[in-house]
C-alpha cells in the first residue's frame, strides 16, 4: 500500500471518529477529494494535515473560550446564589435597635412593643376594670380573672389556671424537681424566681423601695403590702382592741391573739402557731436548716435577727 492511499486512509478514519466536529469534517472530506494523484496528494495531503491542525486548534480555542464563558457564567451564577443567600440570612439581622437601652429586633413592630416599656404606653384598656396593658397578650391574660376563664388544666390533679406560665410552674409540684440549689445553704427550691428571692436572705439586696419613706424590701409584694399604709384607707376595725388593719387577712391574722387560735400546727412536734411564717420558721429547728450565714465567721442562724445580733459582735460596720 502506498503511501498516499495510508494517509488518505488515515484521513478517513479521523474523519469518521467522533472526536472531532462536523465543521471539521466537512472541510476535511472536501480537500481530500481534491487529491488526484500520489506527488500532488503527498503535497496536498501535507497541506490538509497542516489544516486540519491549525483548525483543530482553531476549535479547540473555540471550545475553550465557551467552556470559559460557560464557566465564567456557572461562576456569576453560583455567585448570584451565594449573594442570594447572603441576602436572606442578612434579613434575619436585628437591624432595629432602641434608642433607649441599645437592644436590638428583627421587625420594627417587635421594637415598637418594646418602647412601651419606656414611654409607659398601655393602649390596650381592660373593659371591666381601669386596667391597661403595654401588650395585648397581657391584658387577654388579665381579663380572665374577671370572667373566671382558666384554659390551661393540669392532667395529674385537674387544677385550672388562667395562663399557661402557671401550669408549667404548677407542674413542677408533681415532679417534685428542686433542681435550683442555693450556693449559700444548699436549700432547694423548684423554681429560679423562688431560689431569686431566699438569696437575698443572704445578699441582704433590698431592691424594692417605697417612694415616700424610703423603705426597702426583698420581695415586690412585700413593697406593695407596705405601700398601702400610705394609700390604702385601714377600714377593717379589730371589736377587741380598736386597731385598724389595711386588708381583711391582716384583720384575722391580728383575731388570733385576742382567740388563741393556732391553726398551723408542726408535723414534728405538735407544737402549734398563729402563722404560717412562725410555723416554717420553726420547722428548721427540726431540720437543722440554717440560711443565715455571717459572711465574717461563717456561722449560721436559723432566723435572720439571729444573725443581725451576732453582727454585732464583729462590730458595727459589719451589722
Amino acid at each position: 500500500m502506498s503511501v498516499y492511499n495510508l494517509r488518505l486512509i488515515n484521513i478517513q478514519i479521523y474523519i469518521n471518529s467522533a472526536v472531532i466536529s462536523e465543521r471539521q469534517r466537512q472541510s476535511l472530506l472536501k480537500d481530500s477529494e481534491k487529491m488526484s494523484d500520489p506527488e500532488p496528494c503527498r503535497i496536498k495531503q501535507e497541506e490538509t494535515e497542516e489544516l486540519i491542525d491549525v483548525k483543530v486548534k482553531e476549535e479547540s480555542e473555540e471550545l475553550s473560550k465557551d467552556e470559559e464563558k460557560h464557566h465564567v457564567k456557572s461562576e456569576t451564577e453560583s455567585d448570584s446564589k451565594i449573594e442570594h443567600s447572603v441576602s436572606v440570612k442578612t434579613t434575619a439581622v436585628k437591624r432595629f435597635n432602641c434608642t433607649q437601652c441599645g437592644k436590638s429586633f428583627v421587625q420594627p413592630s417587635h421594637l415598637h412593643q418594646h418602647m412601651r416599656i419606656h414611654t409607659g404606653e398601655k393602649p390596650h384598656k381592660c373593659s371591666h376594670c381601669d386596667k391597661s396593658f403595654s401588650h395585648s397578650g397581657h391584658l387577654t391574660v388579665h381579663e380572665r380573672t374577671h370572667t373566671g376563664e382558666k384554659p390551661y388544666t393540669c392532667t395529674h390533679c385537674g387544677k385550672s389556671f388562667k395562663c399557661s406560665s402557671h401550669l408549667n410552674e404548677h407542674m413542677i409540684i408533681h415532679t417534685g424537681e428542686k433542681t435550683h440549689r442555693c450556693g449559700h445553704c444548699g436549700k432547694t427550691f423548684l423554681r429560679p424566681a423562688v431560689l431569686k428571692k431566699h438569696l437575698r436572705v443572704h445578699t441582704k439586696e433590698k431592691p424594692y423601695s417605697c417612694s415616700e419613706c424610703g423603705s426597702s424590701f426583698t420581695q415586690q409584694s412585700s413593697l406593695r403590702r407596705h405601700q398601702q399604709i400610705h394609700t390604702a384607707v385601714r377600714g377593717f376595725v379589730c371589736f377587741e382592741c380598736e386597731k385598724t388593719f389595711i386588708t381583711a387577712a391582716e384583720l384575722s391574722r391580728h383575731q388570733r391573739i385576742h382567740t388563741g387560735e393556732k391553726p398551723y400546727t408542726c408535723t414534728q412536734c405538735g407544737k402549734s402557731f398563729t402563722q404560717s411564717t412562725h410555723l416554717n420558721k420553726h420547722i428548721m429547728v427540726h431540720t437543722g436548716e440554717k440560711p443565715f450565714t455571717c459572711t465574717q465567721c461563717g456561722k449560721s442562724f436559723t432566723q435572720s435577727s439571729h444573725l443581725t445580733s451576732h453582727m454585732k459582735t464583729h462590730g458595727a460596720n459589719h451589722v
